[in-house]
């Protein structure tokens, strides 16, 4: 049985979708507002009392994204980012599909700094014609000195809402889709980082009765630095519980990232059509290691909004 017509077949639990649905969004602006309220007379008071001998650990990433997923680093109060993310078809598609160059899924999106550690973005993807939403606030900076922590911690929530019609029957609130991560990382030397992102996944509408409404993951990724401008990087992504209905695999990713002035350019390999979570941890339906490999690119560009400011963690 193929996707599509799994997707004829969706079954909704009806109760506790629309609670998930409430407490998903109502988490999400809870998040919003409060940054924007508290967040920087809070740092303030904190910054008063803090040593000056606190050295905080600095450029650990270079971009919010390592290649599919999102990466510990939020962008500065003011930061606009510009992104375009590109995946091809299966490279063994072979030369009738031009090796995967004939197909394409693309997500454009924007991601703004509203405070030093709280960012925001929306993005609308190829795939499934999908629109996400998200959040990010980083709780923790790795340091040391007189303060001191030994990674960097950072909360990721996110909506995604497909809007094609294979399932025209699907309400909106029946096609939402939710994720709840946290991300730690941590800087070891001046060249490598490791992270690690424990996640959830919720369907408000699964293809299956008897599937999971509630996908439960993990994820590790790295960072390894070999010039001022250019760092080779990998992730892979652990299902705990995968949708049983339809057969889908578990997201890998290497690649290369360029740091050229303001622009940030991956270049990787996955067997991902998709950069949101919801869609790489639910619907890859590609075998990395059968050979189902696509070839991608990120492209970042940052544009500052108002005065320049020089942040300590970001100095490299």
């Amino acid at each position: 049985m193929n996707i599509k017509s799994m997707k004829n077949n969706f079954n909704l639990p009806p109760l506790r979708s629309r609670f998930i649905w409430r407490s998903n969004l109502f988490l999400f602006i809870f998040f919003c507002s409060i940054p924007s309220f508290a967040q920087n007379d809070l740092l303030e008071m904190l910054d008063e009392d803090e040593d000056e001998d606190t050295e905080y650990a600095v450029a650990a990433f270079k971009g919010t994204h390592i290649i599919n997923g999102h990466s510990t680093k939020t962008k500065s109060k003011g930061e606009l980012d510009f992104l375009i993310y590109h995946r091809f078809g299966p490279i063994n598609g072979g030369i009738q599909e031009f090796f995967g160059l004939d197909q394409a899924n693309m997500r454009l999106g924007f991601e703004y700094g509203i405070t030093d550690e709280v960012d925001v973005g929306i993005g609308r993807s190829s795939f499934e014609k999908t629109y996400d939403i998200f959040l990010k606030w980083k709780l923790l900076k790795q340091k040391s000195g007189v303060e001191n922590s030994p990674v960097s911690i950072t909360f990721l929530t996110s909506i995604a809402l497909p809007t094609n019609d294979i399932a025209p029957d699907l309400s909106t609130a029946q096609r939402l889709g939710y994720v709840n991560q946290l991300m730690f990382s941590r800087k070891f030397n001046s060249k490598l980082t490791i992270q690690l992102m424990p996640g959830l996944v919720y369907l408000n509408t699964v293809p299956q009765a008897s599937d999971n409404s509630s996908i439960l993951y993990v994820g590790g990724a790295y960072r390894y630095k070999l010039t001022k401008g250019v760092a080779l990087t990998g992730e892979y992504y652990y299902r705990f519980n995968p949708i049983a209905s339809i057969e889908t695999y578990d997201v890998v990713g290497f690649g290369v990232d360029l740091e050229t002035g303001g622009h940030v350019f991956q270049l990787h390999i996955s067997n991902s059509r998709t950069t949101f979570e919801k869609g790489f941890i639910t619907d890859t339906v590609d075998d990395f290691w059968d050979g189902d490999i696509r070839f991608g690119f990120n492209i970042s560009r940052t544009f500052q909004l108002g005065k320049k400011r020089k942040l300590r963690e970001e100095t490299p």
